[in-house]
């Protein structure tokens, strides 16, 4: 049987790990010469010196690559989305429900409105957005004219929503039974709403369910049409002053003043029956006034 071998004391252990860290009879640290520790400290620096070159080389490529005003792959946007506000969202669905007789009730509603239309008021947007655009036309810019090498916004300034643009009527109607809302598509560089110039997108909104208690829809601007100057849109870094169009519709409620309602932007380049997608290119809430 073979012998058994001998335990090493706790003195013995630590006299071993120290003859391992340094052995003076060999001139070594930890097992190499302090020769061989220069060779492979300098190996190593010089390998991730390589390392981090060679990746400093792959990233410069990629941005140099990469166009800083428009993304590469736009695949998934095929038709914008669309958006509506007060944005007061329940469950699943946008819900504008509303008291016009508790003035904290329809106080709210005014309030997002006038938050989110503070980028519009016409002082800010004449500041801004001086350049004089041709109604009517596709604002189409191939050079970087504007200061500071970008391009010109098309100014929409607040009073262009006529009787919902707040300033006529600060509560936007929530005070009695002819609430506004605001539509506005969201932005897709490049993108082009019509082949056909002359027909401009605009907004259109359907009752589903309730029609009776809707008697009448206005639009502001007129007929809801989103003017083509405004596109196409080039990016924040190129615009960094643009603002989306809006279209802003009044509902004139009676009855039990509730309704199922989806506003769609039309026009041929817009879709709006993608079954994945329930925002592409139309917004669907409800609507309820309660005294």
């Amino acid at each position: 049987m073979a012998a058994l071998k001998e335990k090493r004391t706790c003195g013995q252990r630590c006299e071993d790990f120290g003859r391992f860290v340094w052995n003076s009879d060999q001139g070594t640290l930890m097992g190499r010469t302090p020769e061989k520790w220069v060779y492979i400290s300098l190996y190593y620096v010089a390998f991730y010196v390589v390392m981090t070159a060679l990746f400093c080389l792959a990233i410069w490529t990629l941005m140099y690559t990469l166009d800083p005003y428009a993304p590469d792959y736009q695949d998934r946007l095929q038709s914008p989305g669309v958006m509506v506000w007060p944005d007061t969202y329940g469950e699943e669905d946008v819900e504008i429900t509303y008291n016009s007789s508790d003035k904290a009730s329809w106080m709210q509603m005014s309030n997002i409105l006038h938050e989110f239309l503070e980028p519009y008021s016409d002082s800010k947007q004449l500041e801004c957005n001086q350049y004089n655009c041709t109604k009517g036309k596709y604002f189409i810019q191939n050079t970087f004219s504007a200061p500071n090498h970008t391009k010109w916004a098309c100014p929409f300034t607040q009073s262009m929503l006529g009787a919902c643009s707040g300033l006529e009527d600060p509560t936007f109607g929530y005070n009695c039974s002819m609430p506004c809302v605001i539509i506005k598509m969201n932005r897709i560089i490049s993108f082009l709403p019509s082949n056909q110039t002359d027909l401009p997108p605009y907004v259109n909104c359907t009752v589903l369910s309730g029609q009776a208690n809707v008697d009448k829809i206005e639009y502001f601007p007129n007929r809801g049409v989103m003017d083509l100057s405004y596109f196409p849109y080039y990016g924040r870094l190129a615009q960094p002053t643009y603002v989306n169009p809006l279209v802003a519709v009044r509902f004139s409620l009676v009855g039990e003043m509730s309704a199922k309602i989806q506003c769609r932007v039309v026009s041929d380049k817009i879709s709006y029956q993608n079954i994945h997608d329930p925002y592409e290119g139309k917004v669907l809430f409800y609507l309820k006034a309660e005294k």
